[in-house]
């Protein structure tokens, strides 16, 4: 059998002009990554990633550690299938409409807005945001340039196809992702309906390593959102 870490990316810059970048926390947590995986002797045969900058960062700060040690870090893979989805993007093309079609959505719209502070700020968007994902994952809110749940899923599932189709036997693989692929690779492995898959994605924190067991046959949950490698409680954190 053969091991995919499953790792996501470290904290983006959330309330900067451009979230697509890691903070200096989100830097910190990837290089706390590399260096754990060091001591613990963790070597992989290959690494893959998004195409996204904080998730090329991600595992080019956790390979720093390896490169320090003198050991080999694999060159990374890009692969596209691993992008993250773009509900964000939905929510600012399409407010308006979802606002006038789900009067509570509007509600919790206008709290984030008028929240003060970095805390009310993670915490009245999440809320608006998990209710915005679950109406695109039933199909009742859409918006153009933005791929369905469906498709999304359809896309995840054939790149960790194309991951775990590989050859050889008892490879150690590393893939650096977003929340969404993630679920769906939990979906995947558990075999579960999209409410409990999301139910667990949304517990998955920054920088943090979900373990699947692969064969050509069979992908199984071996471990779940593991963040051994941030001691510290600061350093842990969902967004």
């Amino acid at each position: 059998m053969s091991m995919l870490a499953l790792v996501r990316h470290g904290q983006a810059s959330f309330f900067s002009d451009n979230y697509d970048q890691l903070s200096p926390l989100g830097e910190q947590q990837a290089r706390l990554l590399g260096e754990y995986w060091v001591r613990r002797g963790v070597r992989f045969d290959e690494v893959f990633t998004g195409p996204r900058v904080r998730q090329i960062e991600t595992a080019a700060l956790a390979g720093e550690a390896f490169a320090k040690a003198g050991l080999p870090w694999p060159e990374p893979v890009f692969m596209p299938e691993l992008d993250e989805h773009q509900v964000d993007r939905l929510i600012k093309l399409t407010m308006p409409q979802i606002g006038q079609d789900y009067p509570d959505i509007k509600e919790m719209h206008a709290a984030y807005l008028a929240a003060e502070g970095p805390r009310d700020k993670h915490r009245t968007f999440q809320l608006m945001f998990e209710r915005v994902v679950m109406l695109w994952v039933a199909g009742k809110v859409e918006a153009p340039g933005v791929e369905s749940w469906a498709s999304f899923k359809q896309r995840v599932g054939a790149g960790l196809r194309r991951i775990t189709g590989g050859e050889g036997r008892g490879r150690n693989v590393a893939a650096f992702t977003s929340v969404g692929a993630i679920t769906v690779g939990l979906q995947l492995s558990l075999g579960c309906g999209d409410r409990a898959a999301f139910d667990m994605g949304w517990r998955v924190r920054n920088a943090s390593v979900t373990d699947l067991i692969f064969s050509r046959e069979r992908l199984t949950l071996e471990g779940f959102n593991s963040c051994a490698h941030l001691e510290d409680p600061a350093l842990v954190t969902f967004r």
